[in-house]
């Protein structure tokens, strides 16, 4: 089973941003991590989950982890609402970064894969890892 980490980070919300992911693969360790000059944390952590199923495009099952609330409960129970309330929210609102979900739920298609919540700052040195290339991507904007 492929594992992959993934986070965002903004110094400044909206201000400069950082994107990273982890793929652990039979013990195998690949990182990438980007940037943007305008951005916020939520588009950041989108980015990145997107980045990561770009990269690991021809794979089709896969655990995803991070420590966003927003990407994990985004993807896992308010896509299909939104979808079907034509992207707006339960207030009647646009759907925040639809641009950010729509191309994430194109991605997923035909996909299994398992959504899972780390605690942020903590002992998971993956997560730890994407958190710092993350934030040193925001830093070189």
């Amino acid at each position: 089973m492929i594992e992959v980490y993934t986070d965002g980070s903004c110094l400044g919300n909206p201000g400069k941003g950082g994107w990273a992911f982890l793929v652990n693969y039979n013990d195998k360790i690949i990182t990438k991590s980007g940037y943007s000059d305008f951005t916020t944390n939520n588009q950041m952590e989108l980015t990145a989950a997107i980045k990561a199923l770009l990269f690991l495009k021809e794979h089709n099952e896969l655990i995803i982890f991070t420590d966003s609330n927003y990407l994990k409960d985004g993807i896992n129970l308010w896509i299909e609402n939104w979808k079907k309330n034509n992207w707006l929210t339960s207030q009647k609102k646009p759907v925040k970064n639809q641009n950010l979900w729509k191309e994430l739920d194109q991605l997923i298609r035909g996909k299994k894969i398992t959504w899972r919540w780390v605690k942020g700052h903590s002992i998971n040195s993956h997560n730890n890892t994407v958190d710092e290339l993350a934030r040193k991507a925001a830093e070189t904007v």
